[in-house]
């Protein structure tokens, strides 16, 4: 991925035990940040220890604890310690080996200053966090590949049903059609309430909502299949006026001009849209990052080598996983393919938001007499 790989630094590449931490790393890892390491269960996202032997090859100088969500393009540093510039070197060496887009960096222990020597730049802190989101109050990232990505700000949902809505703002602000003071949770709740099929947002309906709340941003909804989603896991009897609502849906846009595309949305077709400042509200199951199978809403909105990169709004605390990890996340074309195609069907749905439509020719024309 990346166009070059730089000299590898000579590392060591140890799964991370918890109970039984090597003994070279117990000389480095001071008490408390080791209890940190073990707060939680990490492996769901394969820990593992980056670290720098010394010239006798016995006692480590340096070293990392490393996690990343699993079908990803990147490295999480949850710390360093020793030596730390050395401790990250040879984790971007790790990450430029396995061909990743890039490194993150916690910043539990890191500072600013420490994170810019070694070509980190800061990540924008968290507009807003579910009450029970665990996190460090600062992050970093490096970018392993050539190309910028322009960062979105970045917004947890504050429930547990509103990511369709949550993913909607962040779309609008990124793309400057939203004021980032207005990106709230009156906003996230308002959003929410116009699009949701109880509790869920489903794609059209979605849609809809986030037209008439912008009537300047073109909405396209692409759904492949003519049945009513999301409703599998309820009875019967609550499936059917969730279903009914679903009808609406689509009877409310074709009154507000949002188009349903069946045709089933390629991958290159998002990378596309991304290409022409397009945001990708996409649908996905959270059974291949996070080891479970619910519907989530993720935004889609820039694109590196190999990977496209999206805003998660949620982080699954228990394991170890952070707004850092949500944040900018490069996933590759062929583990989002997989993500986004909504078993038992096999569907995609997706909301496309366009550039707002200018007005500025249709105002200055004279006025029929």
């Amino acid at each position: 991925m990346p166009p070059h790989r730089g000299t590898p630094v000579k590392s060591t590449v140890v799964p991370f035990e918890p109970d039984t931490p090597p003994t070279p790393l117990k000389r480095l890892v001071h008490h408390d940040v080791l209890e940190r390491w073990r707060a939680v269960d990490r492996s769901a996202h394969a820990p593992h220890l980056v670290a720098v032997p010394g010239d006798d090859g016995g006692d480590w100088t340096a070293a990392a604890l490393v996690t990343a969500r699993p079908h990803t393009a990147y490295l999480k540093i949850v710390d360093a310690v020793g030596d730390v510039p050395a401790a990250v070197g040879a984790v971007v060496s790790h990450a430029r080996h396995r061909g990743l887009a890039q490194v993150k960096w916690e910043g539990w222990t890191a500072s600013a200053g420490a994170a810019a020597a070694v070509g980190f730049a800061p990540l924008r802190l968290p507009l807003a966090r579910a009450r029970d989101a665990q996190g460090p109050g600062s992050g970093y990232v490096r970018w392993l590949s050539d190309g910028a990505v322009t960062e979105p700000p970045y917004y947890g949902q504050t429930t547990h049903f509103t990511c369709g809505a949550v993913t909607a703002l962040i779309a609008q602000a990124h793309a400057g059609t939203l004021p980032e003071e207005s990106l709230d949770r009156p906003a996230e709740l308002t959003l929410w309430r116009d699009a949701t099929n109880f509790p869920a947002c489903e794609p059209v309906g979605l849609g809809v909502a986030v037209r008439r709340a912008w009537p300047s941003s073109p909405v396209t909804v692409f759904l492949d299949t003519d049945r009513p989603i999301l409703l599998d896991h309820l009875p019967e009897s609550e499936q059917e006026w969730r279903a009914v609502l679903q009808r609406t849906a689509r009877t409310d846009a074709g009154r507000t001009g949002v188009p349903i595309d069946s045709h089933h949305l390629p991958m290159t077709a998002i990378r596309s849209a991304i290409g022409s400042r397009e945001h990708v509200l996409l649908l996905v199951s959270l059974a291949g990052m996070q080891g479970f199978d619910v519907p989530h809403w993720v935004l889609c909105h820039g694109a590196v080598p190999g990977a496209v990169v999206i805003e998660d709004p949620w982080a699954n605390a228990a394991a170890g996983d952070t707004w850092v990890d949500a944040h900018l996340l490069p996933v590759p074309d062929a583990s989002l393919d997989v993500m986004s195609t909504i078993s038992p069907d096999r569907y995609r749905g997706a909301v496309v938001i366009g550039c707002p439509e200018r007005r500025d020719a249709a105002s200055s024309e004279p006025a029929e007499e």
